[in-house]
């Protein structure tokens, strides 16, 4: 593909000549032929056979490639995935000796600490011990984030500086919280110019609007960077409990602009009811494997849980509720339909079949992250092997008619909208057979769970909508397999018709 002559990174486009149209979605007549789509303040205006009508202004050569609608990530947690770059990678460490070992052979960051991040020790062999720890990192602080950060490893000297106790040097759930948002409160000009580069990265996979689930307030955070200059993406932040109060008394509601173009927006109100798979603490109906009356945790009781949902439901506050494990979801929906609230269920790992056509009849969007299917695979027929209800459910939310919101929950999974589709889509990521392949879902689905209005929505360009699109080199409802999907290249990423990325 050529960019056309003198296009730039910044630059506003008036024609993407020559580009394909897909998906199911469309009432088009132009089937595979090449079309020139015209933009004028933002919008799609027409589209034309192309060549039929002049292209004038600027005009992006788009040689034949594919044009979709831009890619939006519905779960990311902005600070911690930019910082994560910075951060020693864990995630091959196959045993807790061997995370160990490779920490104690980190430097040290500029705040004296090491941290590291992406463990999976579920299926360890060995298990996560403070003397271990200690042993192989000595007296400098040692930090060391689960994949699911919902625990965190430390050793002495690290416990000691935060002023925190654990027997095995691990801190899970909310203690875990409080040791990232500490880890995450760097310099702003450091973390912020991290979320810029990790943002223009996502651009370049074609993303053009995110979730932003980071445990800050969110506001001042993206009001900071808009004013030196941040327009890479949309931005539609989440607060939580220890937010809610200031957001209501700061006026802001579901859907408000923060600045005058409106790409950065107040989302929902984000609470955690439970724990998660990986750290084992997901409220389940059956227990975990190996004990007694291990159940997970709900960390937020539903009593309190109502009366959150109704605070920010009367404020005019969408709420965004974590729920991994069958009983949290349960609980989660019950406090939908008791409150009447909008919004989403975050992850809804692990539903009970009875749940799963109440997300549509409750009209609570299911926001998945299709990549922990594949991740979690192993890990869920060890520990969830008992549970009756249904791991993973995309094909069975789909099927009933519930909202699907892709995201990735970065840097939980890797951010990448074509790796998120193409796990969706084909159940694995190795040379193994797809995990429960029955839960698969079409590509067409994907890409449109893909988007900024969910599965519901489709995925059809046509004029009257906003010029958010993106050029790639393939028609991702025609890859044949993962492999080939999770290659698509993105040539062009525009928001309101400006190129943020260009190959």
């Amino acid at each position: 593909m050529t960019t056309g002559v003198g296009r730039s990174r910044g630059e506003t486009v008036d024609v993407i000549a020559d580009v394909r149209l897909t998906g199911p979605d469309r009432t088009d007549p132009f089937g595979t032929e090449l079309v020139d789509v015209h933009i004028a303040d933002g919008t799609v205006v027409d589209i034309a056979p192309a060549g039929a009508l002049v292209r004038s202004g600027a005009v992006l050569d788009g040689a034949g490639g594919w044009l979709l609608p831009g890619l939006w990530d519905h779960h990311v947690h902005t600070v911690q995935w930019a910082l994560a770059a910075r951060r020693a990678d864990l995630e091959g460490a196959g045993s807790a000796a061997a995370a160990a070992a490779l920490m104690g052979r980190v430097a040290a960051d500029q705040d004296g600490r090491r941290v590291g991040s992406g463990f999976r020790d579920a299926l360890w062999a060995d298990r996560p011990s403070l003397e271990l720890l200690d042993a192989a990192t000595g007296d400098l602080p040692t930090y060391l984030i689960n994949a699911d950060v919902h625990s965190v490893w430390l050793n002495s000297a690290a416990l000691h500086r935060e002023g925190m106790t654990a027997s095995d040097g691990v801190l899970r759930e909310e203690p875990a919280f409080e040791i990232s948002r500490r880890l995450n409160a760097l310099d702003v000009a450091i973390a912020d110019a991290a979320v810029s580069e990790a943002m223009t990265r996502a651009a370049a996979r074609g993303i053009v609007g995110v979730v932003d689930l980071d445990m800050a307030w969110n506001a001042e955070a993206w009001a900071r960077r808009l004013a030196q200059g941040f327009d890479a993406a949309r931005v539609s932040f989440g607060v939580y409990a220890s937010s809610l109060e200031r957001a209501i008394t700061a006026g802001l509601a579901t859907g408000d602009a923060i600045d005058t173009a409106g790409l950065v927006r107040m989302g929902s109100f984000k609470v955690i009811t439970d724990g998660s798979l990986g750290t084992r603490t997901a409220a389940c109906s059956h227990r975990y494997p190996g004990t007694d009356d291990d159940f997970g945790v709900m960390t937020v009781p539903p009593a309190e849980l109502l009366a959150l949902m109704r605070r920010a439901t009367g404020a005019g506050i969408a709420c965004a509720v974590h729920a991994i494990g069958d009983v949290a979801n349960s609980h989660a929906l019950d406090a939908f339909a008791a409150t009447g609230a909008t919004g989403t269920i975050e992850h809804a790992q692990l539903v009970a079949h009875a749940d799963i056509p109440r997300f549509a009849r409750l009209g609570v969007a299911a926001s998945v992250q299709p990549s922990h299917a594949v991740d979690d695979r192993d890990v869920a027929e060890e520990y969830w092997v008992d549970q009756t209800a249904i791991p993973y459910p995309l094909s069975e939310l789909a099927a009933a008619d519930a909202n699907l919101l892709f995201g990735s929950d970065a840097p939980v999974a890797r951010l990448d909208p074509w790796t998120t589709m193409a796990d969706a889509v084909f159940r694995t990521r190795d040379a193994r057979a797809p995990w429960r392949p029955h839960q698969r879902v079409t590509s067409a689905l994907a890409l449109a769970a893909s988007t900024a209005g969910g599965s519901h929505t489709g995925s059809g360009i046509a004029p009257g909508g906003i010029a958010d699109l993106i050029v790639v080199d393939r028609d991702p409802l025609a890859c044949a397999n993962a492999a080939d999907l999770r290659a698509t290249s993105v040539f062009a990423t525009l928001l309101a018709g400006r190129l943020t990325h260009l190959a």
